[in-house]
């Protein structure tokens, strides 16, 4: 279809939206449903391909199973993210022992289904790559782990992959104690030039699941630049929580053993077989990668605009002295001396289905916190587990795979004040021929404009008008189109949709 065609379906299916009921009621409202310069100029719509993301995962597995569960679900994947390393660590409470062997365990039951997981999405790497990149730290806890003479496997592996010719970033997740990292950034400190050091550490992106050792305050000190996500204090004030916690009124059924059971573990071959019980909260380390996850919403590179792994703000957060959210595992809380990616609030009204007319409506409960900026997209990705998981051991044509979302537009609008606006996901699809819902909403606590824009005609229709609020500076507000199939488990994806708004000429 050319571009002009598809501007004009677009145009048609946004005036159709207003209820027009003929040509001549259609030509009234012409002035009022003017598109915006950006849909005016024709621009084809953006090809969607993300990079893959790199990543190094510190892992204090055995310390508790939830790093194990984790892990089952990053092996999952692993054809969507560059895994470089897993590193067996310490941790506050793991603090002289390390278990690469627990890794590679897991790792020999991904390689059992790794044939049937290639026969639904290609790039799933052999086992035998992944055990590769397999190392461990020193069997110490913190900074005792830190300093001349205390390089492990696992620091060497990060210094190595920072020097690599890649001019990706390098993520680091921290499941468990960060001295592995502390000491590739001590060596790194030492041994290069400052202009050196300050290239690979500009390379370095860090998601720390809360401090489980003492060396996470050290380098956010040590090294002012280091991007640096994690949430301080006890384990109460993490934003991680969310992966679990229980909220009356929200749905929680997806993070329930009897789901955990029924979706993961029993029935799903080797991997669903090695994942194990819940015995403290779960999965409380896998939102450190679910954000590396190319699903067309997250943005690994700007945490306050949100994803499945939570949105996170830079600024410096004030010392709870008194510690009220919770235990530590006795790891020292410190004023943090410079801003870091930290705790962000959501505001979130759920949609739930309607048995009659409008399929969706808004539930009658609001959400609000820190957690919520993860708990809101919940069943989403856990959904997105469950059938990777289905991967393992059905063909294609009885498992489900997600829907593809297609913009009939740029993802970056520029509207001026007033001014109305369409978007579109008409043209999206499903691989498995599912039917497909959608839903258009905006994440005000991802722009710089946080008042309500209104959506005319339906949010629930592939396609969706708006009229620009009066600004007197620029502003930017996000808009999220999500769009759901209805294979089981229903899978969704979505787009991202930044609309500039700039005040109207004198």
């Amino acid at each position: 279809m050319s571009t002009l065609n598809s501007y004009h379906q677009i145009f048609g299916d946004a005036v159709r939206a207003t209820g027009a009921q003929s040509n001549t009621e259609m030509m009234r409202l012409l002035p009022i449903m003017t598109i915006s310069m950006a849909l005016l100029a024709c621009v084809p719509a953006l090809s969607f391909a993300e990079p893959k993301q790199r990543l190094i995962v510190l892992t204090d597995i055995e310390a508790d199973p939830d790093d194990s569960q984790s892990l089952v679900r990053l092996l999952l994947y692993a054809n969507q993210i560059d895994i470089e390393g897993i590193v067996a660590t310490t941790s506050t409470h793991q603090k002289s022992r390390v278990a690469p062997e627990s890794i590679h365990a897991i790792i020999d039951a991904y390689g059992r289904v790794q044939p049937q997981l290639l026969k639904h999405e290609p790039g799933f790497p052999k086992p035998a790559r992944l055990k590769a990149v397999v190392r461990s730290g020193r069997q110490l806890y913190g900074m005792l782990g830190v300093g001349d003479g205390k390089d492990s496997p696992g620091s060497d592996a990060i210094i190595k992959a920072l020097e690599k010719n890649d001019t990706r970033p390098l993520w680091v997740a921290v499941w468990g104690g960060a001295n592995t990292l502390a000491q590739a950034l001590y060596r790194i400190g030492r041994d290069r030039t400052p202009e050196q050091a300050a290239h690979l550490v500009s390379k370095l992106r860090v998601y720390t699941i809360s401090d489980q050792d003492d060396s996470g305050i050290w380098m956010r000190t040590r090294f002012p630049e280091l991007f640096y996500i994690v949430s301080p204090g006890g384990y109460g004030n993490g934003t991680w929580t969310g992966m679990h916690t229980i909220e009356p009124g929200f749905d929680s059924t997806e993070v329930s053993n009897d789901w955990i059971a029924t979706n993961i573990q029993q029935g799903h071959g080797p991997l669903g077989a090695i994942y194990p019980d819940v015995s403290f909260s779960v999965e409380g380390d896998t939102p450190s990668f679910l954000s590396l996850i190319p699903n067309g919403l997250n943005a690994p590179e700007h945490p306050d605009w949100g994803g499945w792994g939570g949105r996170y703000e830079l600024y410096t957060p004030a010392l709870e002295t008194t510690d009220p959210k919770g235990f530590t595992g006795n790891v020292p809380v410190l004023q943090e001396p410079r801003a870091i990616w930290t705790n962000a609030v959501d505001t979130y009204t759920p949609m739930v289905n309607s048995d009659y007319f409008r399929s969706v409506r808004a539930h009658d409960k609001v959400f609000t916190g820190y957690r919520t900026t993860i708990m809101r997209w919940r069943k989403d990705f856990q959904n997105d587990f469950a059938a990777r998981m289905d991967w393992t051991t059905k063909p294609y044509k009885e498992a489900n795979h997600p829907p593809v979302v297609k913009l009939g537009h740029s993802d970056r609008l520029t509207i001026k004040s007033g001014e109305n606006f369409v978007m579109s996901a008409a043209g999206s699809s499903d691989p498995d021929g599912d039917s497909l819902s959608y839903l258009w909403f905006q994440y005000p606590e991802a722009g710089s404009y946080r008042e309500p824009i209104k959506l005319g005609y339906a949010e629930n229709h592939h396609t969706v008008s708006g009229q620009a609020p009066v600004v007197t500076k620029t502003e930017t507000a996000h808009f999220i189109v999500k769009v759901v199939d209805k294979g089981r488990p229903a899978l969704t994806r979505y787009r991202r949709v930044i609309v500039t708004l700039v005040p109207s000429a004198p």
